[in-house]
């Protein structure tokens, strides 16, 4: 197990909010020790001792439920070099030393190349691992590039393209429920499954993220990584083990099966759209377009919604939403999926059953399994909520990403072959929305989101039979 970790750009938002509190929680559970040491390296001239006083002061605010001498042990291990992450000689001051380093790269996107490229020139100690955040190149090509230096400074099982949500409990409970359990296994296919929707909808607008947002999009930063990564989960086919070849096997072969997009299927299947000013609770948010440090002529979308289909022998027929938006009017944030209506209903003719939605919820996390059942009346049917509630996770999300990356255990990284196939899938959607084949919707900030068009009907705009505030019965607010 390596006990260096050196974080390129560590003093971020990432490190502060997010790193220091996972690395807080494995010295809390003892997967750290005395020897693990933490090294900060960013343009900022600071020396250590303003590192540590820094350190101490994020874990404070953002890791205030681990034990204090978890935080202090952290604080103490850190120290911090000021460095050029494109100039060699400053990046091998970082890593210098004989034992292997985890490499974390907590940098803007369009810096890994230059950063890789120091790297190589600056030399790594053998069995050294590279950390890498979404989004993994900025299209399928500069993703290729990517690929090609990090496989010139590393083996492949040594790069980690980390991607936090396949840490989270739930996002785990997904092949756990599947995998599992005989009840779902067999009717997880499109003979029972009409639709699955993975959303990431929050009412959090840009709070200060300009310089990265503006340039990257809703489907960039969600779509393209994230609820990906979550339509692999759902959709693959169940793995000889959990390992990393076998996961990884049947992920890219998911991404491989999707259903390329024409330019007719990206104006009928895809949405893009920007929040206009509005109210949130108690706060006024401004346009998106009048948020400080957007640039209007990027034309960059607050909200992303694309509807794929998957050429494979479980999924054929079954429709697979992947929407997110920033500004909206409420949180959801789930896989939902959605099993077809039963053939025959020997019930009243008033009697309705809407479908099964077995729901994931993300944030909060938690299960929800909506049904059918018989109200006070024999003829009457009413819709009842099944809710499990989850576990508290023994770490937090980065705290197991972070553990895998010290340990060497890649299976919940992205392999270079499936970042590649993620592109590819979303390689017509970017095309043809930069040549304007998809007009830029908006939507008033507060609001569900661009308005229905006028084929799709509000039920289907909102998929409101996957929402249970919308139904009929106890009154269930959803996932805990």
């Amino acid at each position: 197990m390596i006990d260096r970790l050196a974080v390129f750009g560590a003093t971020g938002d990432l490190t502060a909010r997010y790193l220091l509190p996972a690395l807080a929680a494995l010295r809390a559970a003892g997967h750290i020790g005395d020897s693990f040491q933490l090294t900060g390296a960013s343009r900022e001239d600071w020396d250590t001792h303003h590192f540590r006083e820094w350190c101490a002061d994020q874990l404070d605010r953002h890791a205030g439920s681990c034990p204090a001498d978890a935080r202090e042990a952290v604080a103490v291990s850190a120290r911090y070099r000021q460095a050029d992450v494109t100039n060699a000689a400053d990046v091998a001051a970082v890593v210098a030393g004989d034992d292997p380093i985890a490499v974390y790269l907590a940098l803007p996107p369009a810096l890994f190349p230059h950063m890789v490229t120091a790297l190589h020139d600056a030399g790594l100690p053998h069995g050294s691992r590279i950390v890498l955040e979404k989004p993994f190149g900025e299209d399928l090509a500069s993703a290729r590039e990517l690929n090609r230096l990090l496989v010139g400074l590393v083996p492949e099982q040594a790069v980690f393209r980390v991607d936090h949500f396949l840490a989270m409990t739930t996002v785990q409970n997904v092949l756990g429920s599947r995998l599992a359990n005989r009840v779902l296994e067999p009717i997880w296919n499109s003979t029972h499954i009409a639709e699955v929707e993975i959303v990431w909808d929050e009412t959090l607008a840009l709070e200060g993220r300009a310089g990265y947002y503006d340039g990257v999009g809703a489907l960039k930063d969600m779509v393209q990584n994230h609820l990906l990564q979550l339509l692999c989960l759902v959709a693959m086919e169940p793995p000889i083990t959990l390992g990393e070849r076998d996961l990884r096997d049947r992920k890219v072969d998911v991404l491989r099966s999707v259903r390329l997009l024409t330019d007719y299927d990206v104006v009928h299947r895809t949405r893009r759209a920007r929040y206009l000013s509005g109210r949130i609770g108690d706060h006024s948010i401004p346009a998106y377009i009048d948020e400080e440090g957007v640039d209007p002529g990027r034309c960059t979308e607050t909200f992303a919604e694309v509807e794929l289909e998957l050429d494979s022998w479980r999924w054929s027929g079954t429709t697979f939403r992947l929407r997110s938006g920033k500004a909206l009017g409420q949180d959801r944030k789930e896989v939902a999926v959605r099993f077809r209506s039963v053939p025959h209903l020997p019930f009243g003719r008033d009697g309705e059953a809407l479908p099964n939605v077995l729901r994931f919820g993300l944030e909060p996390e938690g299960m929800t399994l909506d049904m059918t059942g018989i109200g006070a009346h024999a003829q009457d049917l009413t819709q009842l909520s099944l809710t499990a509630r989850m576990e508290p996770p023994d770490l937090p999300a980065y705290g197991r990403l972070l553990l895998d990356v010290l340990k060497g255990d890649p299976a919940l990284s992205i392999r270079g072959d499936e970042a590649e196939e993620a592109w590819r899938v979303l390689t017509p959607v970017l095309s043809a929305w930069e040549n304007n084949l998809v007009p830029m919707e908006e939507y008033p900030a507060g609001s569900d989101g661009p308005p229905p068009r006028p084929h799709e009907g509000a039920q289907r705009r909102r998929s409101d039979l996957l929402h249970p505030e919308a139904l009929p019965g106890d009154g269930s607010d959803g996932p805990p």
